[in-house]
């Protein structure tokens, strides 16, 4: 399309609003924001929106996020593909308050302060689903992260996840630990039925899960594994 070719970086950028201050107008776990901007033509323009971090926080992070060039940002929660060595998907079934139902997910949590990554990864699997990571014979463990983290809502967070591939062992290895309001079932799917079982599923499904089980699904379907 004619005009919108882009170099990716801060140069030839469309003209942006500007956040001049951010009020905190609620409390807890999560918090809700009004965002007040400056519009390219003058106009003020307030957005709610809503985080988890508190006040300081969370404006240095807008802060930070204009910051030309663009930075690799570090992920607040993690989102897990785990796979089995005898080619199955690991995936649960979690009750979320939010719709009143059971919901379709992958193993997810938020990365706690000082915490790694890998580490975050290796904790959730457990508490979750009470799989453990696979591990060759040097201990290493296989856990391929993508290129950057993604948001969960854009339109109302800044919470960033980032999706990572693992491999665990076939079986789990402990009970899991879920937190005490928290219902968790955990189940498999061998990658060969993802297309039949998405075909067949009835439950709402996590955006993040339906990604990851779709794209499983269109290679079955055009390259039969």
């Amino acid at each position: 399309m004619k005009g919108c070719e882009t170099d990716g970086g801060a140069q030839g950028r469309m003209a942006e609003p500007r956040l001049e201050r951010v009020e905190q107008v609620s409390e807890g776990w999560i918090k809700k924001y009004l965002l007040h901007y400056t519009l390219p033509d003058g106009r003020p323009y307030t957005y709610e929106a809503v985080s988890r971090k508190p006040l300081e926080r969370y404006e240095a992070s807008l802060r930070d996020n204009a910051s030309p060039p663009a930075h690799k940002q570090d992920p607040d929660a993690v989102c897990i593909v785990p796979r089995t060595s005898d080619n199955r998907l690991v995936a649960i079934k979690e009750f979320r308050y939010a719709i009143n139902n059971w919901c379709i997910q992958l193993p997810a949590g938020l990365i706690d302060s000082g915490e790694s990554m890998e580490a975050a990864v290796e904790r959730e699997l457990k508490e979750e689903t009470g799989y453990a990571l696979a591990r060759d014979e040097n201990g290493e463990a296989h856990v391929r992260a993508l290129e950057q983290p993604g948001y969960s809502s854009a339109g109302m967070s800044e919470e960033s996840v980032q999706i990572v591939y693992v491999h665990v062992e076939d079986e789990p290895s402990a009970g899991q630990q879920p937190e005490p309001n928290e219902f968790i079932e955990v189940f498999t799917v061998p990658v060969p039925e993802i297309p039949q079982f998405l075909a067949s599923n009835e439950l709402p499904m996590g955006t993040r899960a339906q990604l990851v089980f779709e794209a499983f699904s269109r290679n079955i379907k055009r390259y039969g594994v």
